[in-house]
């Protein structure tokens, strides 16, 4: 039996040299590790408009632009994910959890040392080749 794959939209945002990461729910698989923000793209959707909706509806942002940083595909044995990673430096709005999740801006530092689920490793990967910074 083959395992579906869950496609997600997943929005890097930065300002001022800071990245904004939102805390996983208990319950929700990988619960109680950060994350990037974003959500399941829908059947109708491409990947930048529910990256839109998504970043709207749980940290309050309007997304205007965003550019391709990578795709991960990644199995977790019991889900297997296809991560769609965009890079959002251009937006509006004040970024908070609004569906009760912690939230936070944090430096590369910072960044480093949180714990994340092991699909976003690469992100990190990514932003460190891109940014120039050590792991």
């Amino acid at each position: 039996m083959t395992k579906k794959i869950v496609n997600v939209a997943v929005g890097v945002i930065i300002r001022d040299a800071q990245f904004f990461v939102c805390k996983r729910a208990k319950e929700q698989h990988q619960g109680g590790l950060w994350e990037f923000p974003g959500g399941k793209i829908e059947a109708q959707e491409t990947v930048t408009e529910a990256l839109a909706r998504e970043l709207k509806e749980e940290i309050g942002i309007d997304v205007h632009s965003s550019e391709h940083l990578l795709t991960i595909e990644h199995d977790y044995g019991d889900k297997q994910v296809k991560l769609e990673v965009h890079k959002v430096e251009d937006f509006s709005g004040h970024a908070e959890g609004l569906e009760g999740q912690a939230s936070q801006w944090a430096n590369w530092n910072e960044l480093n040392q949180l714990a994340f689920p092991a699909a976003n490793v690469a992100i990190l990967e990514a932003l460190a080749q891109q940014y120039g910074v050590d792991q």
